[in-house]
């Protein structure tokens, strides 16, 4: 194939996926438009950690625009898809369309609520900055709102945090939850005790940690009972409300309620025309392109890939990663006139979740880690993958500090629904 002028390279989403794709052309001779609805790279997997007051929303995010600018082949462009038109070949954005020769669609996942999309309101889940600076405040605020409620039974239901999904990032907010009320505020308050707060972990599954060995599982439950945490095994949310949550004919009245539990795609399958699958996802071919769309290719979470032996591909980061390198060096194979590779597959670089303070479980292979050993290993891993030396030496010395002093610096209140806290309040602690 020949262009008439430099290959028009778009990336939708500038997340693990799409990052690893305009990186790997930086030398290509192409022009690459990157596109995404946020102007910054998340580290997705400490989220979890800015939500629990743990680390700062810049200790864990980078602007786009800095991380590509010494690559001159590409433009950086902010804003939100709306439709892609493959005959046309162009991507339609708010301000207008924009045109190219190869398209890879990053676009990620959102938590899905089962059908009940209005339990979003009041069970958010956890996959951006914003979504997590508006957990922290839910959290925060209603450790302020029981300080000041005269009916134990309000400051009861206050001191009450539901997550819901038992998977890595349900776990570790359970843990990062009952630390923050255990240790980290524990002085902070004088007519509570924050002690006294009750997490509950709400999974529908028969186990925690579903893809990691059951060995794993149970010790993860153990660890999460000892910090406190009350884990309930086979029980599906089937009523959420301002209220709480109800699991079949019980009621958990609760101010807090997470979601972790099960994901959306994003809309990448209707804008193409291929039917999704379940879990709205694009069944991909070998080489991860869209079926009968030779120009497009779909990864990450957006993409539903299978390796060779039929086993499905998980939706975690190393995977995005490799598929985004993968898939750069597919393209410039392409435009250099060489065979492509035909098929990609994800070379396994293991599972981790961290439960709270010295304990996490790893999974690689035939390895088995838990405990204290896991947890440091789990931490030296993702302070390697963090984009910049800056923020490697930040994220260290914070977890450094609440390691030795049991403390949380981030633990401010901000955005709508920080001012006029009141007790007694019917609705959610954000309303």
């Amino acid at each position: 194939m020949t262009y008439e002028t430099k290959p028009r390279i778009v990336i939708v989403g500038a997340g693990f996926g799409g990052l690893a794709v305009a990186q790997g052309l930086g030398r290509a001779a192409v022009d690459i438009t990157l596109i995404d609805r946020q102007n910054h790279h998340l580290f997705q997997p400490l989220l979890y950690q800015v939500a629990t007051a743990g680390l700062s929303p810049a200790d864990i995010a980078w602007p786009v625009r800095h991380l590509m600018r010494r690559q001159d082949n590409t433009r950086v462009l902010m804003g939100e898809v709306r439709a892609v038109d493959p005959a046309r070949k162009v991507v339609m954005l708010a301000a207008g369309p924009v045109a190219y020769d190869i398209l890879v669609l990053a676009t990620g996942a959102s938590y899905g609520y089962f059908g009940r999309d209005e339990w979003a309101a009041h069970a958010p889940g956890l996959k951006t900055l914003d979504d997590a600076t508006a957990i922290r405040r839910r959290l925060l605020l209603a450790f302020e709102r029981a300080e000041m409620a005269s009916n134990p039974a309000e400051a009861a239901r206050l001191l009450t945090v539901v997550i819901v999904g038992g998977g890595p990032t349900g776990v570790e907010l359970a843990g990062a939850v009952a630390e923050l009320a255990r240790r980290a505020l524990v002085r902070d308050f004088r007519v509570i005790d924050p002690r006294q707060t009750r997490v509950v972990l709400v999974e529908a599954g028969p186990r925690l940690l579903a893809n990691f060995p059951e060995e794993l599982s149970r010790y993860t439950q153990r660890a999460l009972e000892r910090l406190g945490v009350e884990v309930r095994l086979g029980r599906a949310v089937t009523h959420c409300d301002a209220g709480g949550v109800r699991l079949g004919e019980e009621a958990i009245r609760a101010a807090t309620v997470l979601w972790a539990a099960g994901v959306t795609a994003s809309p990448a399958a209707s804008w193409l025309g291929v039917a999704p699958d379940r879990a709205g996802r694009v069944p991909v071919t070998a080489d991860l392109r869209a079926p009968g769309l030779e120009d497009i290719w779909v990864i990450g979470d957006t993409a539903l890939a299978k390796n060779p032996d039929g086993a499905l591909q998980p939706g975690i980061a190393p995977v995005a990663k490799q598929q985004g390198a993968f898939v750069a060096r597919a393209i410039a194979a392409r435009l250099a006139g060489r065979a492509p590779p035909s098929q990609f597959v994800y070379r396994d670089r293991g599972l981790l979740a961290t439960i709270g303070r010295k304990a996490a479980v790893i999974s690689y292979r035939k390895l088995r880690l838990r405990g204290w050993p896991a947890w440091w290993l789990w931490g030296a891993a993702h302070v390697y993958f963090l984009v910049s030396l800056r923020n490697r030496l930040i994220v260290v010395t914070q977890w450094l500090w609440s390691y030795a002093l049991f403390e949380r610096g981030a633990r401010l209140i901000t955005g709508t629904g920080a001012s006029g806290v009141r007790s007694g309040a019917p609705e959610s602690p954000d309303g």
